[in-house]
């Protein structure tokens, strides 16, 4: 099935290739509703991005659901950088004890 074929997949294609960074999180970035959300959001944070487009899956289950059809990745949260799935919180996080997450999101630092 193409993306075109599902409206919830070409939605979620239009957002992760219409921003630079995107984070699929539980709940919001001021207040993340699971631990790996909030971990997530402060990797970002710590790597110097504070502004970056999120969306929460708690308010939308097509989109929760979907996100891990698009990723073919099991779990959320779900990062995006430049349209490319780069992981989950716990790639995000060995990527950032390894410097290579602050790299990635050099360009994008507010």
């Amino acid at each position: 099935m193409s993306n075109n074929d599902n409206p919830v997949l070409s939605l979620i294609d239009e957002q992760v290739k219409g921003h630079p960074v995107v984070l699929y999180i539980k709940g919001t970035p001021q207040f993340p509703q699971c631990g790996f959300s909030q971990r997530a959001c402060k990797l970002l944070r710590e790597s110097g991005v504070s502004q970056f487009f999120s969306v929460n899956v708690l308010e939308n289950p097509e989109i929760r659901e979907g996100v891990k059809v698009y990723a073919n990745w099991p779990t959320i949260p779900q990062l995006y950088v430049n349209g490319e799935f780069i992981g989950g919180s716990d790639i995000m996080m060995e990527m950032f004890q390894a410097g290579e997450l602050q790299a990635l999101l050099e360009p994008y630092k507010t």
